[in-house]
C-alpha cells in the first residue's frame, strides 16, 4: 500500500488539521505518541459495528495506563463523520489514538478498506506462535505496536498472524486479533489474559447457536486434535487459520464450523450496524 492512502488529522475540541505527513501503517502516528489507541473499520459509508464497545475499552485502556482521559463520544463521533465525508471512501479502516501527555488531543487515521481476500477465506492461512507477551492484557497502548511489529518481523514469510503463547503453552490470542480453535466437540478460547476485541465479543455471542463454547484456550500440546481453527478481528471478521507452525490443522481446509460461524458473524455485524 502505498504511504499517500493513509491520511491522517489531528483533532481537539477547537477543530481538527490534516497533517502533511507520510505513513507506512495506519498506527504510526499513535506509535509515535505513546499513549492508548484503538482500531475499528466502517461499513458503507459512516456505519460502524459497536462503536461504543471501542470506546470503551479506549477508556479503559487509559484507565489502566493511568492517563486521565475524558472522553467526549457526541464529539469524537461528529469528528469522525466530518473525517469520512471529506475523505469519500466507501469502506476504511481507522485509528483513534490518544496521546499520554495530551489526552485531549486526538490522532485520527484512515486508510481504504481492503476486505479479506476471498481466495484467503477458501484456503485459510498460517500462523505461527512468539514468546511475545502483553504486560497488561486489557490494556490497548501504543507501546504494544512496536513490540507487536518486531515480533511478526521474526515470523517465517508466510505468516499471517503470530500467536501469543502463556503459561502451560496455553494459545491466547493473535498480535492483531483472538484465536479460537475447534476441539473435542467445541470452540475453545482463553477466558482470561487476553485483549477482549469487539469482534471477539461478537462471535462469543453467536457461536453457542453452532458448537458449544469453552472459556479454556488450546495449548501446543493440542495442535494434532484440533479439528478447525480461526481467528477475528474487527476489521477482517472471521478468518480461517489451516496451518499452525507449520502443522496442518484438521484436513488443511476451512472446515464447516469456521464458516458457519463466520457467516453467523456477518448477519449479525449487518444487523447491528450504527452510524457513527
Amino acid at each position: 500500500m502505498s504511504t499517500n492512502q493513509i491520511v491522517i488529522y489531528q483533532a481537539t475540541r477547537q477543530g481538527r488539521a490534516r497533517m502533511d505527513c507520510a505513513a507506512e501503517t495506519l498506527t504510526a502516528v499513535a506509535e509515535q505518541q505513546p499513549g492508548v489507541y484503538t482500531v475499528a473499520r466502517s461499513y458503507s459509508g459512516n456505519r460502524v459495528l459497536c462503536f461504543e464497545r471501542h470506546l470503551a475499552r479506549l477508556e479503559e485502556s487509559a484507565q489502566l495506563s493511568g492517563i486521565p482521559l475524558a472522553l467526549d463520544r457526541a464529539w469524537l463521533r461528529g469528528a469522525l463523520r466530518a473525517c469520512l465525508e471529506e475523505l469519500g471512501y466507501p469502506e476504511v479502516r481507522f485509528c483513534v489514538s490518544v496521546p499520554a501527555d495530551a489526552p485531549d488531543v486526538y490522532y485520527l487515521a484512515f486508510e481504504p478498506l481492503h476486505p479479506v481476500p476471498e481466495r484467503v477465506l477458501r484456503a485459510g492461512v498460517s500462523v505461527y506462535t512468539t514468546d511475545l507477551n502483553r504486560h497488561t492484557p486489557r490494556a490497548k497502548s501504543t507501546g504494544w505496536i512496536a513490540a507487536r511489529r518486531e515480533a511478526r518481523a521474526a515470523l517465517p514469510a508466510d505468516a499471517y498472524e503470530g500467536l501469543l503463547t502463556g503459561p502451560d503453552e496455553a494459545i491466547l490470542e493473535g498480535t492483531e486479533s483472538n484465536f479460537y480453535a475447534v476441539v473435542d466437540g467445541a470452540l475453545r478460547t482463553a477466558g482470561e489474559g487476553v485483549l477482549g476485541g469487539t469482534a471477539r465479543a461478537v462471535l462469543l455471542e453467536v457461536a453457542p447457536a453452532v458448537i458449544p463454547v469453552r472459556l479454556q484456550p488450546a495449548t501446543l500440546a493440542d495442535l494434532p486434535r484440533l479439528d478447525e481453527a480461526l481467528l477475528t478481528s474487527s476489521s477482517r471478521g472471521v478468518v480461517p487459520i489451516t496451518r499452525i507452525n507449520g502443522q496442518t490443522v484438521g484436513d488443511g481446509r476451512p472446515g464447516p464450523i469456521t464458516e458457519a460461524l463466520r457467516q453467523r458473524y456477518d448477519a449479525w455485524a449487518e444487523a447491528h450496524l450504527e452510524p457513527l
